[in-house]
């Protein structure tokens, strides 16, 4: 039952946001967006970049994840949050690791294309969730987690990641 829980919250979120929302700005917006000029070295570096890029942002997804599963007790869905507050791994320098990893993978496949569509749903992307953590996601998880939340969120930044992992003392 939990793989199902956190491949239906995949599947509805991140999915959505990194293949569906993207390839749908592909399409219409085709004749408008940049793309690489094939066989340059721009394009090579762009391809290569742009691969990297989306490999540390799914890698970084993966862990947090795998995090919020065994941790958290919880999926990334706000349907179904986190049981435990989640102040491990990458969550020891900043607290939105995951957004983040999200973030990661958008700019990785825009840098791959070398489309400006998908630089901007990225932008637009990062814009939405620092509305949404800040009216919603915080209040909540300080509902949820009290003194624990205040602090933690008190000691690591919301997007920049520190320089040093949080100790949690």
């Amino acid at each position: 039952m939990t793989i199902i829980r956190h491949f239906v919250a995949i599947l509805l979120l991140p999915f959505v946001v990194t293949v569906l929302v993207p390839r749908w700005l592909i399409n219409g917006f085709a004749a408008s967006d940049t793309r690489w000029i094939d066989g340059t070295l721009t394009a090579t570096f762009g391809h290569l970049a742009g691969i990297l890029i989306l490999l540390l942002g799914v890698s970084l997804f993966i862990w947090c994840v795998t995090l919020f599963a065994s941790i958290g007790r919880g999926t990334l869905a706000p349907w179904d949050p986190a049981r435990h507050l989640v102040v491990v791994g990458p969550y020891r320098f900043v607290r939105n690791p995951m957004i983040s990893a999200v973030l990661i993978i958008l700019i990785g496949e825009s840098l791959f294309l070398g489309s400006r569509v998908l630089a901007l749903w990225a932008a637009v992307f990062f814009f939405i969730n620092v509305i949404y953590f800040h009216l919603l996601e915080e209040p909540g998880l300080d509902r949820r987690f009290g003194d624990e939340y205040r602090r933690y969120k008190a000691a690591v930044p919301r997007w920049i990641p520190r320089p040093t992992p949080w100790k949690n003392a």
